[in-house]
């Protein structure tokens, strides 16, 4: 599947939090908002844009939430990578109903509900015109579905990261709480470490900064902002060298 010559970004990687399949709910998952998601990944896929996805597990559960107290790491952990697969599955549902062929692949082996992870598929997956839904985090505790994300796309030779948030970028302090936060533009990664600016954690923006991945923070709720982005409109924050 090639692209359009009109858009910005052949190959991108865009990070969702659990969080964001909640939509209006407090907990789980709200099908309206995923079919929105999907609707949005349609438009830009429909550009001839190859897309892949991270999800993450936080909706319904995460190994470092006051839930998991208590718990064992390693345990607790392995629970919330098996709650990405759950996301995964459900983002995989809502984009095939709106036409899009989608292939989940997990780092934790399923066979029954996913693919297992193998580089070489998941990059054939996408040239193939195929959207594919990375699940189960990298597969080993400890790491966040921000470093998943940053490890996927550096192996299947993303352009960018996409981190799709409640805001429409990056600012000094949560816009949700303070009015006057201020919004950045760009940044480089050392100011987003040394600001401490949460945009991903700390393993994730270094791993970018490494292999010099771009990563762009944008409004997930407004629509058409995925299109926007990948035919090159500047929206969001950018965090390049």
């Amino acid at each position: 599947m090639a692209p359009r010559k009109s858009v910005a970004y052949q190959r991108v990687l865009l990070k969702l939090s659990g969080e964001s399949l909640l939509g209006e709910k407090a907990f789980g998952i709200d099908r309206s908002f995923t079919d929105y998601l999907a609707g949005e990944i349609a438009e830009a896929h429909n550009l001839g844009v190859q897309i892949a996805a991270v999800v993450g597990g936080g909706n319904i559960f995460r190994g470092v939430s006051d839930n998991a107290q208590g718990m064992d790491r390693v345990s607790a952990d392995h629970m919330g990578m098996l709650a990405t697969v759950i996301n995964g599955i459900a983002l995989q549902d809502a984009l095939e109903r709106a036409g899009v062929y989608t292939r989940v692949l997990s780092a934790i082996e399923m066979r029954a509900v996913a693919e297992p992870f193998i580089r070489r598929r998941a990059i054939r997956h996408m040239e193939k015109g195929r959207v594919v839904v990375f699940a189960g985090g990298t597969g080993n505790p400890y790491f966040s579905t921000d470093t998943a994300a940053a490890l996927r796309a550096m192996e299947c030779k993303a352009d960018i990261i996409l981190k799709g948030t409640r805001v429409d970028g990056i600012y000094d302090s949560d816009p949700l709480k303070n009015p006057k936060a201020r919004k950045f533009d760009r940044l480089t990664y050392l100011e987003v470490l040394q600001r401490g600016l949460k945009v991903m954690d700390t393993t994730a923006i270094s791993l970018c900064m490494d292999h010099q991945l771009p990563i762009i923070v944008y409004d997930l709720r407004r629509q058409g902002n995925l299109r926007r982005i990948v035919t090159g409109e500047k929206l969001g924050t950018l965090v390049k060298e």
